[in-house]
C-alpha cells in the first residue's frame, strides 16, 4: 500500500475540485480555508501535512529551505547548460519549485512523479511560498485537467527553456520507461524507509542507476542503513549529504567517485559492512507491497546473524579493534562475536576485518587504502566472508 497524505484531506480536495469542474467557479481560496487547519506552517513560509501513518511530509524548518539545502545545491550547483532532473515523489511539487528558483541553467527539464493525483491536487490549493511554485502548480494543473480530474487552469504556463513533465504512478512502473543516462540529478523523496520501503530497494535504485548520467548525483535526506547498502549493492558511491533539519545528515551518491565529496562516517561504513542492519531491502519483481518487503529482510537478517552477518545488537562491529570492552555491554559483545568466530575484539581476526578503514595497515595485509566508503564497505564485508568461510573449512576438517 502506497503511502500518501491524510486520506480525509485528500477527499475533501478532490470533492471540492470535482464541485469547481462541474461549476467552473474557482473555489480554491474557499478550500484553503476550509483544511487549513489541517497544515503545518513552517518557518519558510512552506506548509507541510502528515501522512496516514502520522509521518510529517517535511522538517518545520520548511520544505523549500530543506530542497535547496538538502537536493539541490549538493547536486545541480555550477550546471549552466541543459539541466535534467528527476524528481520522484514530488509531492506539493516543493523540490521543483526549489530547483527552479535556485537554478541559472539556460533549460530545464524536470520529470516530477508522484503516485497520488490527490496530492498533486493538494499542491494547487495550499498557497505557493515562492513564485516557482506556481510554475509546478501549473503543470500539476495540466495533468489534472488532461485526466479530467479539473477544469480550470489558474497558474501561468511554464517560462520559455523550462519543460515539467508530470508521471502519475507507482515509481517502480514509471521509471522503466524513462530514457537511460539522462539525469543530472536524481531527487528521491519518498517517506522514509521503516514505513515506505518500495523506493529503497536494491531492485529499485538499480533502476535509478540506469537512468542517471554517469557523473550524475542522487540525493535523499534518508541516512538509513539498508537504503546505503542497497546505493552500494547497485554500484554506487556513497557519501554524507548536509545535515540540516533534521538529526543527521542525509545521502548522496553517485558512479563517479568523484561528485561524493564527504564519506560515510566510520561507524556507518562498519555497520553496513559487518551488521546485519547492513542488510538491504529486496523487492525483486518490483511489485510487493512495505509489509512484503520488510519481512523479508527481517528474515534474511535473522539468517545471517551470527552466520554470515555480525549481529547489530549494541552496536557490536564498532567494538572491533577495542582493547576495552568491559561489563554488560562487554559481555554482549564479546558472545556476539564469538558467535560469528572472532575470540577477541582486538585479537588478529578483528583487525583483519577492519584494517580497510585504517591510514595504515594494521593486520600485516600490506594491501592499498581503499579510497571511498564504497570501497572500505565491500573490502571489509568480503574479509568477514573470508573468516566465515575458512571457519567452515575448519569445522568440517574437524
Amino acid at each position: 500500500m502506497a503511502l500518501t497524505p491524510r486520506g480525509d484531506v485528500l477527499r475533501t480536495v478532490m470533492d471540492y475540485l470535482e464541485i469547481e469542474s462541474r461549476d467552473s467557479v474557482d473555489r480554491r481560496r474557499d478550500l484553503w480555508r476550509s483544511i487549513s487547519d489541517k497544515f503545518i506552517r513552517t518557518a519558510d513560509g512552506s506548509y507541510t501535512l502528515k501522512s496516514e501513518a502520522g509521518e510529517a511530509m517535511h522538517t518545520r524548518v520548511g520544505a523549500l529551505t530543506e530542497a535547496i539545502e538538502k537536493f539541490v545545491k549538493p547536486t545541480v550547483s555550477g550546471i549552466k547548460d541543459d539541466l535534467r532532473v528527476l524528481d520522484l515523489c514530488s509531492g506539493l511539487g516543493y523540490n521543483t519549485a526549489a530547483l527552479l528558483e535556485f537554478t541559472d541553467a539556460s533549460s530545464v527539464t524536470v520529470d516530477m512523479v508522484e503516485i497520488s493525483a490527490g496530492t498533486m491536487a493538494t499542491a494547487l490549493i495550499v498557497p505557493s511560498p515562492n513564485p516557482a511554485h506556481k510554475i509546478v502548480k501549473g503543470a500539476y494543473e495540466d495533468f489534472l485537467l488532461s485526466e479530467g480530474l479539473l477544469s480550470l487552469r489558474t497558474s501561468p504556463p511554464a517560462p520559455s527553456g523550462i519543460e515539467l513533465r508530470v508521471h502519475c504512478g507507482d515509481a517502480r512502473a514509471v521509471v522503466p520507461l524513462l530514457e537511460r543516462e539522462y539525469y543530472d540529478a536524481i531527487f528521491l523523496d519518498a517517506f522514509s524507509p521503516r514505513v515506505a520501503p518500495e523506493l529503497y530497494t536494491v531492485e529499485f535504485i538499480s533502476l535509478l542507476a540506469g537512468v542517471l548520467k554517469k557523473r550524475g548525483v542522487l540525493a535523499t535526506y534518508t541516512s538509513a542503513a539498508p537504503m546505503r547498502a542497497a546505493l552500494i549493492e547497485a554500484g554506487f558511491h556513497v557519501g554524507q549529504g548536509p545535515v540540516f533539519g533534521r538529526k543527521s545528515g542525509g545521502t548522496l551518491a553517485s558512479m563517479d567517485p568523484r561528485m561524493v565529496r564527504k564519506p560515510l562516517d566510520w561507524r556507518d561504513e562498519r555497520m553496513i559492512a559487518l551488521s546485519d542492519a547492513g542488510i538491504p531491502y529486496r523487492d525483486p519483481e518490483l511489485s510487493a507491497d512495505a509489509l512484503e518487503i520488510m519481512g523479508r529482510r527481517r528474515v534474511e537478517r535473522m539468517s545471517a546473524r551470527g552466520v554470515t552477518r555480525i549481529s547489530s545488537a549494541v552496536k557490536t562491529p564498532l567494538y572491533l579493534g577495542s582493547e576495552q570492552v568491559e561489563g554488560r555491554t562487554g559481555r554482549r559483545v564479546r558472545r556476539n562475536l564469538s558467535r560469528i568466530g572472532i575470540d577477541d575484539p582486538s585479537g588478529p581476526e578483528a583487525l583483519y576485518i577492519i584494517c580497510p578503514q585504517m591510514d595504515e595497515c594494521i593486520c600485516g595485509c600490506g594491501e592499498d587504502r581503499p579510497a571511498s566508503s564504497r570501497d572500505r564497505v565491500i573490502s571489509m564485508r568480503r574479509r568477514l566472508m573470508d573468516l566465515v568461510n575458512l571457519r567452515h573449512l575448519a569445522d568440517k576438517a574437524g
